[in-house]
């Protein structure tokens, strides 16, 4: 068996933290080598401990999330960093970004999301919460930002029907099950969809579509 990713987890609340490190550890490739209540603490805890990813909340005593995430940038230490947070207000989202975070996801997130989360920035992605992918292309729009039309072709049919699941955050086991191919199937898609678009990660992707109309950040009725 390969090692475990092993993750640095910090949030202020005792409870809080019990909940995220039980579903964690159940994916069964997650080891939680070590926790912190503060923020003073989760940069201690980063330094020595030096895991795969550090899961931080944004408000803690003595450092906020944003600051143990900017020290770990200005240390160079080999961390990604995945902020797990109740708060989705632009000033945060900007100020997180902005530090280095490699992934930004909402505590109202399912569990399967969060570990995929864990997941993807442990693979050097980044892990946007699909309403903060919407907010940073909302803003983007705002901003006069127009979308270039991509040199490649556009998807396939099948090609579309990945990448809209990818859009709602199914995983490449659920696009699997939903459209009834196999997984090894989906990476080919969704490798094909990278090339098209001159993308290297999912959330790359996802913003990239919508910004091409390809897709919609919008969450209908019934999804």
């Amino acid at each position: 068996m390969s090692e475990p990713i092993h993750v640095v987890l910090a949030d202020d609340h005792a409870v809080v933290r019990k909940g995220i490190r039980e579903f964690l550890e159940e994916a069964g490739d997650i080891a939680v080598i070590a926790e912190a209540a503060d923020g003073d603490a989760a940069l201690d805890a980063i330094r020595t401990h030096r895991p795969d990813v550090a899961v931080l909340d944004i408000q803690m005593p003595r450092r906020t999330g944003i600051e143990v995430t900017r020290a770990v940038r200005d240390e160079r230490l080999p961390v990604g960093v995945l902020v797990l947070t109740a708060y989705d207000d632009d000033p945060y989202v900007q100020a997180v970004l902005e530090a280095g975070a490699n992934g930004y996801v909402l505590k109202n997130a399912s569990s399967e999301e969060i570990v995929q989360a864990v997941h993807t920035v442990h693979e050097g992605q980044m892990a946007l919460d699909p309403v903060i992918a919407r907010k940073i292309v909302s803003r983007w729009m705002s901003a006069g930002q127009a979308p270039q039309q991509p040199a490649e072709p556009r998807p396939s049919p099948r090609e579309m029907d990945v990448l809209k699941l990818i859009t709602h955050g199914y995983t490449n086991k659920a696009i699997g099950v939903q459209l009834k191919i196999s997984e090894r199937t989906v990476q080919g898609h969704i490798a094909s969809l990278f090339a098209k678009l001159g993308v290297n990660s999912r959330t790359e992707l996802v913003v990239h579509a919508a910004q091409l109309g390809w897709v919609s950040l919008e969450r209908t009725n019934d999804e």
